[in-house]
């Protein structure tokens, strides 16, 4: 049995090196056109081969996502940018529009992954992109165990899903109601999130009287998914033959991917370490726990009728603060030089997440800026301040408190 991949989100270059480097096989990242995440920072040309030349550097791979729904104003330019990427040596290009699949089989040699926007639920759509040439589908989100492994059983193509992160109340993110609402499509890349929004009921003869929507006095956020974690079912996933594990989140913060992708890095090495014996650990549920979410879910995967709705917040939860990362470590002095990402001073207690050592926790007792003048606060952002440690920090460990 292999050992699937586990794939992380890149909204910009340094998540992409956190994801890398915490233990991730495989990033997918998205170009500042054509993919479904504009609203983050993306990738030009000249950070694509940034990233393309860090990723293989370290032996892993870049795939890029152009997986809108083109109409034809949106095939201005796709040419130039599909060839663009096989020369930069993107290892795949996810795409869910049969355009701009035929495009890019027409241009290029580049490898297609069929992205879950294109709603693969069944094997028989799975063959038929496998047929035409596609060496990847990533299934839809809303399948269950079963039918992942009857699709694997009766398609050659490699299958990827997601195992972790925020979910759509539409079907694998075909909806239209953020551009009915706000005219920013969705399956363009523009998604407001209207779904997370919290709406009242207005009766037609009594204009401006609004009626809060509530069910079972748990509030008003009807449309709003919890987040999904397939954690525990890691064993049956990878039982199933799945090649690729993959993590959501190009949107989110440094903190949440590190998190994530040790957890499950540690939990996919557990299993092929000892397959027979294969239990999940405390310390990797609590490290989900820790990262920004919502109550998770296992989504369809167990098809149980959990019930996969909050009524109550739309906002997710997030019990620790992100104050910095560890630039560099001097282990004569046991100093760490760490570069700010949130306010903290003497007296704090911290934690560190290490990319493949242990957490561990202290206290700030005493600090320096990077020229060694005594602080007492590090209120700027991304300044460089100097921490005596109870202990060696692994470059790239993230510092961190609880809220």
């Amino acid at each position: 049995m292999n050992k699937p991949e586990l794939l992380a989100p890149a909204g910009n270059f340094e998540k992409l090196q956190a994801a890398l480097i915490y233990g991730a096989d495989a990033v997918y990242v998205g170009g500042k056109n054509f993919n479904l995440r504009a609203g983050g920072d993306n990738f030009d040309e000249e950070e694509i081969l940034k990233a393309v030349k860090f990723t293989h550097e370290l032996g892993k791979k870049i795939y890029v996502t152009v997986n809108i729904f083109a109409h034809n104003r949106d095939f201005d330019g796709l040419a130039d940018w599909l060839k663009f990427l096989e020369g930069a040596g993107v290892d795949a290009v996810l795409i869910s529009d049969p355009g701009i699949f035929a495009l890019a089989k027409e241009l290029t040699n580049l490898e297609i992954h069929i992205s879950t926007q294109a709603n693969v639920t069944n094997f028989r759509a799975a063959k038929f992109w496998s047929d035409l040439g596609a060496s990847r589908i990533v299934l839809a989100r809303e399948l269950s165990f079963e039918e992942i492994s009857h699709i694997k059983n009766n398609c050659p193509a490699e299958l990827e899903i997601f195992v972790h992160g925020a979910m759509c109340i539409s079907y694998s993110g075909r909806c239209y109601l953020s551009h009915y609402l706000t005219g920013r499509d969705g399956n363009a890349g523009e998604c407001t999130h209207s779904c997370r929004w919290k709406y009242n009921l207005v009766e037609e003869k009594r204009p401006g009287e609004f009626f809060e929507v509530a069910e079972d006095g748990r509030g008003a956020y009807i449309m709003n998914s919890k987040d999904l974690c397939l954690l525990p079912h890691i064993d049956k996933i990878i039982s199933a033959g799945v090649s690729s594990l993959k993590i959501e989140g190009r949107m989110k913060s440094v903190n949440y991917i590190a998190g994530a992708v040790k957890t499950y890095r540690a939990a996919i090495d557990a299993y092929f370490e000892n397959p027979d014996d294969f239990k999940i650990l405390p310390d990797r549920i609590e490290e989900l726990d820790k990262i920004p979410h919502r109550p998770y879910t296992t989504g369809f995967f167990a098809a149980d009728g959990e019930l996969t709705e909050i009524y109550g917040s739309s906002k997710p939860a997030n019990k620790m603060n992100f104050l910095g990362i560890v630039r560099e470590f001097d282990r004569e002095s046991m100093t760490a030089l760490i570069e700010q990402r949130g306010n903290f001073k003497v007296g704090a207690e911290v934690e560190f997440l290490q990319p493949k050592g242990k957490t561990f926790s202290q206290k700030i007792n005493f600090m320096t800026d990077a020229e060694g003048t005594e602080i007492f606060s590090a209120p700027h952002a991304q300044q460089l301040v100097k921490i005596p440690l109870s202990q060696p920090a692994e470059i790239w460990s993230l510092m961190r408190t609880k809220i």
